[in-house]
């Protein structure tokens, strides 16, 4: 069995009522992605989609175009993020509307990012714009309800007939294993053994934090980036608050070949479910300007090297998955749709992983 390739998918391509609020009306992700400048010589900003494609998720054709490119390339899935706030719902539509369309054929899975929405992920202050509360039984059993005809459409991912559903951070719900406890009770219920859970490890959760969850599923270049962030950097970021220069920005700037090597030496042989996160690159100065977090190094031939070498690895361990961050993060540099400078080369780059490996596997 050769691992198969799970992109996470960002909806934030079309304006909502909220966003238009808070942002600036008619905003979206592009509104960033077209602001950015770039800080330095050869700094590849802004971020061009291939033939200026600056898409509207709302359209039908688009969510159609990007399943039929992911397929081709060797994509398996699409992760959805997707954003609950006690029975409130933002960006829901895409997600949605792939469910209603047929034409659709990806295969998909939903991860719940279930952070308060604030204004930190610009680098402004943190002024709370959505807040995350997490009610009870009722709020469970409402969430369950919304999910379901998602759980139930044939091209879910299940993981011994469980859903298999992420949670970003899973350590922020005060009753997380009651909630797993009662989704599992009441899905079997539904003809399903019950689900599984994955807690997703990042900057921030670093380990499995919930008993009763099946595992963890890391995000990567952010949950080794992390491990640097370290005592050097907490420094900086204090000397900066307490004279108060946060005006003039200070960005963290890493090794791409060093943050690859730490991802490929990450092993996870304590938990019973893990998958290994994947990247294209990481550069958020479309959102953070100057607080930008970006990897110096990047180039075409070492993204491919090093994709492969981690599809290598995941199909030596037996993992079923290998979750890519991300298929549209274009905010955060890192992407698998086609742009302005590469074209369709990040793709190419993941078919011809999965093809040599598929010919590698038949000639056994």
């Amino acid at each position: 069995m050769n691992t198969k390739i799970i992109a996470f998918y960002l909806p934030q391509y079309h304006e909502i009522k909220e966003n238009s609020e808070w942002w600036g009306k008619g905003f979206t992700e592009w509104t960033n992605v077209k602001k950015a400048k770039p800080l330095y010589k050869s700094h590849y900003q802004p971020k061009v989609p291939y033939e200026n494609n600056y898409y509207c998720l709302l359209d039908s054709k688009v969510q159609e175009w990007q399943a039929k490119i992911a397929i081709e390339n060797g994509i398996f899935g699409f992760c959805y993020y997707h954003y609950w706030f006690n029975g409130k719902l933002l960006l829901e539509k895409p997600m949605e509307n792939m469910l209603a369309n047929e034409k659709i054929h990806i295969n998909f899975c939903i991860s719940w990012a279930n952070e308060p929405w604030t204004r930190t992920w610009t680098g402004e202050n943190q002024d709370v714009l959505m807040p995350q509360q997490y009610g009870g039984i009722e709020d469970w059993e409402q969430h369950l309800q919304y999910l379901l005809p998602f759980f139930k459409d044939e091209r879910y991912i299940l993981n011994e007939n469980k859903p298999m559903l992420l949670i970003y951070r899973a350590e922020n719900i005060p009753q997380c294993q009651e909630m797993i406890a009662y989704w599992d009770r009441r899905l079997k219920e539904y003809g399903f053994t019950g689900i599984c859970v994955l807690e997703t490890l990042t900057g921030w959760q670093k380990e499995k934090k919930v008993k009763n969850s099946a595992g963890v599923v890391a995000m990567e270049p952010m949950h080794c980036m992390a491990e640097d962030l370290s005592i050097l950097c907490r420094l900086r970021h204090q000397l900066i608050k307490k004279m108060k220069l946060q005006r003039f920005g200070m960005l963290d700037e890493y090794n791409y070949d060093y943050i690859w090597r730490k991802i490929l030496n990450k092993k996870f042989t304590q938990y019973k479910v893990s998958y290994y996160g994947g990247f294209m690159n990481w550069d958020n100065t479309a959102r953070k300007g100057k607080d930008a977090i970006l990897l110096r190094g990047f180039s075409l031939k070492k993204y491919k090297y090093y994709i492969r070498k981690m599809y290598e690895k995941c199909n030596a361990e037996k993992k079923e998955y290998l979750f890519f961050n991300a298929w549209n993060e274009w905010s955060e540099g890192t992407y698998l749709e086609p742009d302005d400078r590469y074209g369709y080369e990040y793709l190419i780059g993941i078919k011809e992983i999965v093809k040599s490996n598929g010919e590698k596997e038949d000639g056994q």
